[in-house]
């Protein structure tokens, strides 16, 4: 008797169960149904896999390399300086640039600077006095130009004076700077996966300049072009200078190939706020070129110079199909369906006027009576009774033609 149980219950795992449909003829539950169906799908075609492309593997942690070229020159007449002319090694820092770049676009200059005691500038609050009490000696003036000798040199008795100090004098000038970028710079920038364009002729990046329509592949842009795709003037951002961010933005489809693979070029200042407010606005630093005279004695030139920092960025995902993300997608999908089968059933069943009607058809109660056992039956032995009815039509009438029954009983 185990053994017969046993095997039922192996074989049942090879028996096939369906579900049970009822069709239920009510036009508003059927029209809703009909449009979560189109909903689902069109989300599905439509949104996953026509906009976002959720047949394709996608790749988003790139790597890039930048390499940026500037060229160009410029000329500069000062009366600290004469007559000078920039080329991309003094304009350009440094000359030949990775991911962030710095061009030089005006300098103040403070010329033949030798180590001595002169008067700190009356600019630095630190640096200011009314008698020799307020310059300690040996005491270095904070975000000055040197350390306090203890003296405090004024115009006249009653005028407030500055520390004399011991450094680089004279101390740094404020004057107007000067212009030494003309529009005609260009800087040039390529990026891995190349932007520049594979051709055969030499002179194309002498002649040719960025434009998205014509030359997406030429890497060459005018400095004034970039402060303008910026949306600032550049002659405003020359004087005290600013910062950009250049971001080199690639979105390739590799299904259709390489070809198809194009960078787009965006381009933002950093350095200002939206409400253009705020007073950190410029890029500015100061660095110093050394020499000696005749006799030995050291001298130096400090120069503040402003210009535009650039920082170049690289962003992009490259994506080609895959099955595994397309049978993640398709399976959510079907899913999707699946639960707009089940919303419309809460609402037939439990929304509806009828649901009770239909709650009676769509579930079905069976009841399982516990058999009785009598006492006069030994428990050791196990009987099972079947009846087989056989009927047949006699004179147009159902009549039972033989009934058969049996008993068989097994000692346990």
């Amino acid at each position: 008797m185990a053994g017969s149980f046993c095997r039922g219950r192996f074989l049942a795992l090879f028996d096939y169960k369906t579900e049970k449909y009822i069709i239920a003829k009510n036009k508003k539950v059927g029209i809703l149904y009909r449009l979560i169906q189109l909903s689902v799908i069109g989300y599905i075609i439509g949104w996953v896999f026509i906009t976002k492309k959720g047949y394709q593997e996608t790749e988003e942690a790139i790597q890039s390399s930048v390499i940026t070229k500037v060229k160009g020159v410029s000329v500069t007449n000062t009366t600290e300086s004469g007559l000078l002319v920039w080329g991309p090694e003094d304009y350009a820092i440094p000359p030949q640039g990775d991911a962030v770049l710095f061009v030089v676009t005006s300098f103040l200059e403070t010329p033949n600077q030798k180590l001595g005691y002169c008067a700190e500038s009356p600019k630095v609050a630190d640096g200011l006095c009314q008698g020799d009490e307020d310059c300690e000696e040996g005491r270095l003036v904070l975000a000055g130009n040197g350390m306090k000798s203890g003296r405090c040199l004024k115009k006249d008795g009653h005028s407030k004076g500055t520390c004399e100090i011991y450094g680089w004098c004279p101390v740094e000038r404020a004057f107007k700077p000067k212009l030494i970028i003309e529009l005609k710079n260009i800087i040039m920038c390529s990026t891995f996966r190349s932007n520049v364009l594979e051709t055969t002729d030499e002179s194309y990046l002498k002649r040719c300049r960025y434009d998205e329509e014509r030359h997406p592949y030429c890497p060459i842009f005018r400095l004034g072009d970039i402060t303008r795709r910026a949306g600032h003037n550049f002659q405003d951002m020359a004087t005290l200078g600013g910062s950009i961010g250049m971001s080199i933005q690639w979105d390739c489809n590799l299904d259709k190939g390489y070809s198809h693979c194009h960078p787009q070029y965006h381009f933002t200042r950093l350095d200002t706020s939206v409400s253009n407010k705020t007073v950190a606005a410029g890029f500015n630093f100061r660095h110093a070129r050394y020499f000696k005279n005749g006799s030995g004695e050291s001298y130096r030139s400090l120069f503040k110079v402003y210009g535009v920092r650039f920082n170049i960025m690289v962003h992009g995902k490259a994506g080609k199909f895959s099955i595994v993300p397309t049978a993640i997608n398709v399976g959510s999908g079907l899913a999707l369906l699946g639960a707009g089968a089940f919303f419309c059933d809460m609402i037939l069943l439990y929304v509806m006027k009828k649901g009770n009607s239909y709650r009676e058809r769509k579930f079905e109660n069976t009841r399982y009576d516990k058999l009785n056992r009598s006492t006069d039956i030994d428990r050791s032995s196990c009987c099972f009774c079947q009846q087989y009815f056989s009927t047949g039509k006699q004179s147009g009438s159902l009549v039972m033609k033989d009934v058969i029954t049996w008993c068989v009983t097994k000692n346990m």
